[in-house]
């Protein structure tokens, strides 16, 4: 079988080298460890130093020099749109304070799809519309051309939580469900 301990941001993978390539959603983009089968039928056993957030473009690369290119996995998403600028920051602020994984656009902002976030954005204001494509959401997503500590972003969410009391002073409750978000 063959291995890979490293990869290759996209904007130093030359075509060249490129030897098959893998189509994975950003779950499996995330994983530091585990077997991919690529689209030519190769097996690869992947086993990364740290958990990383590859984006599309990016590629393992194997002991023998020869690069996997990873295609992001389009994945059922909502794309959500404010009425304006202000209004998209405040949706924005919305899926944050639910700790929600967001991929922030020039004039969108997108989710895995869940019908309940989509009501209360709806509720908010927003236009929300279901899509398929790639994603690759800030909260944990690098860039590997504007500088970002690739290390900073290598937590699992899964294991996320805060050991603080989210206190507010406008005369009523709220819950907070910190993680990730289940519905039926």
């Amino acid at each position: 079988m063959l291995h890979s301990h490293s990869f290759v941001p996209a904007p130093k993978v030359e075509a060249k080298s490129i030897a098959d390539s893998v189509v994975l959603t950003f779950e499996d983009r995330r994983r530091r460890r585990g077997v991919i089968t690529t689209v030519g039928g190769l097996e690869v056993l992947v086993d990364l130093a740290e958990a990383p957030a590859l984006a599309h473009g990016d590629a393992y690369l194997l002991e023998d020099g020869r690069l996997i290119e990873i295609v992001a996995e389009a994945e059922p998403l909502l794309e959500v749109k404010g009425r304006d600028p202000l209004h998209q920051m405040r949706l924005a602020w919305h899926l944050g304070n639910r700790h929600l994984e967001t991929e922030i656009g020039p004039k969108w902002l997108r989710i895995r799809q869940d019908h309940v976030i989509a009501d209360m954005l709806k509720g908010l204001g927003a236009k929300v519309t279901e899509i398929e494509g790639p994603f690759q959401p800030e909260g944990g997503a690098y860039h590997h051309d504007h500088g970002h500590d690739h290390h900073a972003h290598a937590h699992d969410d899964r294991h996320h939580h805060h050991d603080h009391d989210h206190k507010h002073e406008h005369g009523h409750d709220h819950d907070h469900h910190h993680g990730k978000h289940h519905h039926d």
